[in-house]
């Protein structure tokens, strides 16, 4: 099998402009989450913006895309890498505007639509590929919140089969729009306060921007190059329900199968995973449905956190977030706390605090809209 490794990483949040201000902000506790009033007909709300407004997906790609290159060692053009690049809500916001365009017009205005080629989902990732002068492979997976971990598995998979030696693969997400803040209150899904993942007084959600992808390898390709290495793909289980539009199945046994053919594939048992980086959306049913499946498969003492309560829901990007954080607590050999956690409700080893641990495996989920749940192992 081929040995797949992460040699780049370009990551944007909340928390910070680069991989380096997240991961130090994160590890001293802190949140990027603030009350915000980005559109004057609702009210405000804790979101997890970059900046004072709305970020634009494109500019959000293009940083993390040239961070991740430089981070690590590559220069443009890399004709042979692949690009897989997705988001769940990818260009909504200009749709959005073209529809209020349309609305506030009471007709189809011709120079609206002189460029809507350019706002179709998959646009972005051919950008990324135009961006680094990439003509093979580009995918631009869309699977809810999910979509993060999809796209590095289906990365890995382009390389293990042998079809490209590197490929960029991430997420990126600018989910603050009006109708997806509106339809997220209507679902009664949004938080008024803060995002407390697998807290007894949770909310619910709290969105948020964010872009991360990472530059994959074959271990021979990169030692060839004598590239630096954040650590191993050691394999990732994708399923899904087939239960509901946007309740997890409450036994979580998609979920469960995800992990058991992520932990197969990786060569792993559930006592070889020393940290969960969980999904741990801050809503009463994820983090139920969660803990459940965590609590059934592994032993008491392996560490859980959730970072969602510094960087809010990044929704597609969430998984791609998580990745890079896991993929640093690896580095460092330190585990992420729980931000915003203060009376855990279920019986985990919630990370409260920031601690030093031995770190060898780390698994990190993800569970999306529709059922989708993915799973990803990762070495040092």
């Amino acid at each position: 099998m081929v040995k797949i490794v992460v040699t780049g990483i370009g990551l944007v949040s909340a928390l910070g402009g680069s991989l380096e201000d997240s991961w130090r902000n994160l590890i001293v506790g802190k949140s990027g989450i603030r009350l915000h009033q980005p559109f004057p007909e609702l009210t405000p709300l804790p979101l997890g913006l970059i900046g004072e407004q709305p970020s634009e997906l494109t500019m959000l790609t293009r940083m993390v895309v040239a961070s991740a290159l430089q981070d690590s060692g590559l220069v443009a053009p890399l004709t042979d890498c692949a690009v897989v690049i997705g988001s769940s809500r990818s260009y909504q916001a200009s749709w959005e505007m073209l529809a209020r365009e349309m609305y506030n017009a009471n007709h189809f205005p011709v120079s609206s639509f002189e460029n809507w080629l350019d706002i179709l989902p998959h646009i972005n990732a051919i950008a990324a590929a135009r961006q680094i002068g990439a003509s093979g492979i580009v995918l631009a997976p869309m699977t809810a919140c999910a979509t993060g971990i999809w796209s590095i598995a289906q990365a890995a998979m382009l390389i293990q089969t042998g079809q490209c030696q590197q490929a960029i693969a991430g997420a990126v997400e600018a989910p603050i729009t009006p109708l997806t803040l509106a339809g997220f209150q209507q679902m009664g899904a949004l938080a008024k306060t803060g995002a407390y993942p697998f807290d007894l007084q949770r909310e619910g959600l709290v969105l948020g921007e964010g872009a991360a992808v990472f530059v994959l390898e074959s271990a021979e390709f990169a030692k060839q190059r004598q590239a630096k290495v954040y650590g191993e793909i050691l394999g990732f289980g994708l399923t899904n329900d087939a239960y509901h539009g946007n309740s997890p199945e409450p036994e979580g046994k998609s979920a469960i199968a995800a992990i058991k053919q992520c932990l197969e594939r990786s060569s792993l048992t559930p006592t070889d995973i020393d940290y969960i980086h969980a999904h741990g959306t801050a809503t009463q049913l994820n983090d139920q449905m969660e803990s459940i499946v965590i609590q059934r498969m592994f032993p008491q003492g392996v560490a859980v956190s959730s970072t969602k309560g510094s960087t809010g829901h990044t929704l597609g990007a969430s998984g791609a977030l998580g990745v890079a954080f896991s993929l640093m607590a690896l580095r460092h050999q330190i585990l992420p706390p729980c931000v915003g956690l203060q009376q855990p409700e279920f019986d985990l080893d919630l990370v409260t605090a920031t601690r030093l641990s031995r770190i060898r495996q780390v698994l990190c989920l993800s569970f999306g809209f529709g059922g989708q749940n993915a799973a990803i192992a990762l070495a040092r």
